[in-house]
């Protein structure tokens, strides 16, 4: 006959059992462990305790057995559980993570998990979930570019610093083209939006022509300077020059960052900004287009005006373009930019030692 284990408790051991037998703040099942425990020590068998706690007897035999052996530690951690055995071996989850960051497929650039499943001996299924739990997507590719700029941190510095802390007495403008605006036209009127349907447009369209937009933004007050013309010459950016000229103070120095397009150093251009000394050019570092805050206008123009819309006429598509830029004067607000040179250039450093180690290995 098998007999119950005596349970003899301390005075601090009772105490601390009575604070979770008593529930508050206490998970149930550390509540009824408890409880089990000081019944026991009170001297009642395994059956009285069952019937109190409304329990069977197993469980009380469970739970008396374990704190005999090991303690208080017995009944406030459980036992662990072997669970489910893996279906996919650890073996073949770290093939198909090495084969997809470190192999591509036979005539392929990249792997999809059709391929990937041929290739290892498992399901589509698998493989999209091991590449779920791993950040792992080889059908997306981001477009990237690090500057070469011998004066890279020059540059950057002196574009970063009209930023956050611009001159006085001087207006600082982000300026640059977007050249090749299509004027494009839908072979056949889409349909609106409605509840429960998006709004539809044909996939073809009919090219009636370009525009170039040369724009200038106040990195101050965020409004605009724009002006639509043919093309994007040397000839067409000075006359962008003659147009700020005319529309600021006289009184103001300007400073306009720009990139390094050849328009913008012609030798004429640079004969006249040599002839209107108030001009001063900031040029950013190559390939880094994206320092240039007027690229965020542009952004914005294309989404919200330019992209869906329907043009039967290059007039028709400058006259869009100029009542997005008014409607945007009319209550501008700048662009903040957060970022500081030594942040940046901290970045920029990563990504430069992560391909030089990705070149040598």
């Amino acid at each position: 006959m098998r007999v119950a284990p005596t349970i003899t408790l301390t005075d601090d051991i009772r105490d601390g059992l009575k604070k979770y037998a008593r529930g508050f703040k206490t998970p149930v099942r550390l509540m009824v462990r408890a409880r089990i425990v000081l019944r026991a020590a009170d001297g009642l068998e395994n059956r009285e305790i069952a019937e109190e706690l409304g329990l069977v007897r197993s469980t009380v035999g469970k739970w008396r057995t374990r704190f005999a052996a090991k303690g208080i530690e017995g009944i406030l951690k459980d036992a662990p559980r072997s669970g489910r055995k893996p279906s996919v071996a650890a073996a073949k989850v770290h093939e198909i993570i090495r084969r997809t960051t470190q192999e591509v497929p036979p005539a392929a650039t990249h792997w999809s998990r059709r391929t990937m499943a041929a290739a290892t001996g498992v399901s589509p299924a698998t493989v999209g979930r091991i590449w779920r739990t791993h950040g792992l997507k080889p059908h997306l590719a981001r477009t990237f570019k690090v500057s070469n700029d011998p004066r890279f941190t020059e540059k950057l510095e002196d574009v970063v610093g009209l930023y956050l802390n611009p001159p006085e007495h001087a207006i600082v403008f982000a300026a640059d083209e977007k050249s090749q605006i299509q004027a494009l036209d839908r072979t056949q009127p889409g349909l609106p939006l409605k509840k429960g349907r998006c709004g539809t447009m044909t996939h073809d369209y009919k090219r009636n022509g370009t525009t170039t937009l040369f724009a200038a933004l106040n990195t101050l007050d965020g409004s605009v300077i724009g002006a639509c013309m043919p093309r994007h010459r040397h000839q067409e950016w000075l006359s962008f020059l003659r147009l700020v000229d005319r529309r600021t103070p006289r009184d103001k120095d300007i400073h306009m960052i720009i990139d390094n397009y050849a328009t913008h150093t012609h030798p004429t251009v640079k004969h006249w900004l040599d002839r209107h000394p108030r001009f001063h050019i900031h040029f950013t570092p190559t390939s880094a287009s994206w320092l240039n805050m007027v690229k965020r206008f542009f952004r914005d123009i294309t989404c919200n005006r330019i992209r869906r819309g329907a043009f039967a006429s290059v007039p028709d598509l400058i006259a869009a373009i100029g009542d997005y830029i008014n409607h945007h004067n009319s209550e501008p607000k700048p662009f903040i930019w957060n970022k500081n040179a030594a942040d940046i250039l901290g970045k920029v450093t990563r990504a430069r030692r992560a391909l030089d180690k990705s070149a040598s290995e």
